[in-house]
């Protein structure tokens, strides 16, 4: 499927959280070569998802990223644990911006639903957002609307990949966003089983009204 949509010519590309037989990853850069290799021949930079891996005594869920020349060039650390990862996993506490074709923010899964993880991305300059993430069948509908919110908060298109099995509910969601007279409305896609999908956008078409969205923002105590 990635060599699918590297000869698409497909500039970054996002999987899923934990989506792995087993999803603790010791070794990112050695684990992961073949889509290292992938994202090399085609140029194209590649979220593999999000997994588990060492963080001094404890671990962490790290999303790392790779490059369009095969590069590792960092992690994103999962800043909110969900539930029953607050007792194993040590909570990430900066939310970063990677430069590879574009400005782009990491969210992974549980941290779409605090507001300030995607708003803290998108005002250190990230022009998109893209989301590994894992949700079972009954989360579908809220994650939805976070995903949706959140893209309509920040006015930026928002990319958000889930696992699709017995369990977690895929449907894996792009919104984009189109504006009517005035008023900003999210544009959504689905993808209905394991399959994958890509859109185009042009990222400058959000600046002027994010600009107009952050000049209104905050203005009370």
């Amino acid at each position: 499927m990635l060599e699918r949509l590297g000869k698409s010519e497909v500039d970054v590309v996002c999987f899923p959280e934990q989506w792995l037989a087993d999803n603790k990853i010791e070794d990112f850069e050695a684990t992961l070569a073949p889509l290292a290799r992938l994202a090399k021949q085609y140029s194209m930079c590649v979220i593999p998802g999000a997994f588990y891996t060492k963080s001094g005594t404890k671990q962490s869920i790290c999303a790392p990223v790779i490059d369009h020349t095969g590069a590792f060039i960092g992690v994103q650390e999962k800043i909110h644990p969900f539930d029953y990862e607050k007792d194993v996993i040590k909570a990430g506490t900066e939310a970063k911006v990677f430069s590879a074709k574009c400005k782009f923010g990491i969210v992974i899964c549980y941290d779409m639903v605090f507001a300030d993880v995607a708003e803290t991305m998108v005002k250190k300059g990230a022009e998109v957002l893209f989301s590994p993430s894992r949700i079972v069948r009954r989360g579908i509908f809220p994650w939805h609307l976070y995903v949706q919110t959140r893209a309509l908060e920040n006015r930026v298109p928002i990319l958000a990949a889930n696992v699709q099995n017995a369990k977690f509910g895929g449907k894996s969601i792009i919104v984009d966003l189109i504006e009517d007279d005035g008023v900003i409305l999210p544009k959504t896609r689905l993808s209905i089983g394991e399959t994958m999908r890509f859109e185009t956008f042009d990222l400058k078409k959000y600046e002027s009204s994010r600009k107009t969205r952050y000049s209104d923002h905050r203005k009370f105590s």
